[in-house]
């Protein structure tokens, strides 16, 4: 489907070298996200990255708008800002690599005791210890779209035995309705999930507690598709272990008891968050922005006007 789309393309993006196909004009970027008479005349919207609610909420006061271009993989906070007729697209592949690279990451520094060692360093502590490898480990892949088949892809240059899943369990995967009964089987749940109705509070007390003692949780998704209560009582307990770069709430409070459980690793949602973004988004938006002119059918729609 076609988005509606004025005679005249106004496009607003966050860089100010970016070079717009032919046919678009670039509303001038500023500082932050679009103020004043800018709103009356954008029609496609590129939300500033990382910029949180606070970057969404210009989409409400363009009166001419007709494409919300995330730089996000993840729309679900979008959805509440979007304007009726107005297509939304994420922004699926751009953030594949460095997401897929950091669970990776954070599956050997929480398998290989990272965070004790870092500790280690700065108390000045020689903390000699053994630690699991993820060298012969039981892998599961929850979530097996576009980042959670480039972990597998990654994972697949180790000696780990991978399974992923998803609700079809198509492409070679599990369906996801299976996990609770082989969970126990896993030494490593990498979680890649979109948060859903579905996936809200999918990892909760009942599936982590069928999870194997000392396993490890990496978390890449969205915070709140896992149960934060109940993974605190499991890493207070030290059954488990969990790497996660993302939480609920998020962003932590600084007084939040998950920055002071045991066993667990802790990055500021920093997946997608590289070098890698800049170029690739430009990539992704020319293109949009040139289908658009062209009358062509946008690419990762995910809710059409």
């Amino acid at each position: 489907m076609l988005p509606r789309v004025p005679s005249d393309v106004v496009a607003w993006v966050e860089w100010p070298d970016f070079d717009a196909p032919t046919g678009v004009t670039v509303a001038p970027a500023g500082e932050g996200s679009p103020t004043g008479d800018v709103l009356q005349r954008i029609t496609f919207f590129v939300p500033r990255y990382m910029g949180g609610r606070d970057a969404l909420e210009p989409a409400t006061r363009m009166p001419r708008l007709s494409v919300v271009q995330l730089p996000t993989a993840g729309y679900d906070d979008a959805l509440g800002f979007l304007p009726d007729g107005v297509t939304l697209c994420n922004a699926r592949g751009v953030h594949d690599e460095s997401t897929a690279e950091l669970a990776v990451g954070l599956a050997i520094a929480g398998r290989r005791g990272f965070p004790d060692f870092a500790s280690g360093q700065a108390a000045g502590q020689w903390r000699h210890a053994t630690w699991p490898a993820l060298t012969d480990s039981r892998i599961a892949v929850v979530g097996h779209g576009s980042i959670g088949r480039t972990v597998v892809r990654m994972l697949g240059g180790f000696d780990v035995q991978v399974t992923a899943f998803s609700r079809s369990g198509s492409d070679g995967a599990s369906r996801a309705s299976t996990l609770s009964d082989v969970i126990g089987t896993f030494d490593i749940v990498i979680v890649v999930v979109p948060l859903t109705d579905q996936t809200l509070g999918m990892f909760g007390p009942g599936l982590l507690a069928r999870m194997k003692d000392g396993a490890l949780l990496v978390n890449v998704s969205r915070g709140a598709v896992v149960d934060t209560g109940a993974l605190l009582v499991e890493l207070h307990g030290r059954r488990l272990h969990a790497a996660l770069d993302v939480t609920d709430p998020e962003p932590l409070p600084a007084d939040h008891p998950l920055w002071r459980a045991p066993n667990v690793l802790i990055t500021p949602h920093v997946g997608g968050d590289t070098s890698a973004f800049e170029p690739r988004a430009k990539r992704l938006v020319h293109d949009q922005l040139a289908r658009v002119v062209a009358g062509e059918p946008l690419t990762n729609v995910v809710r059409a006007g």
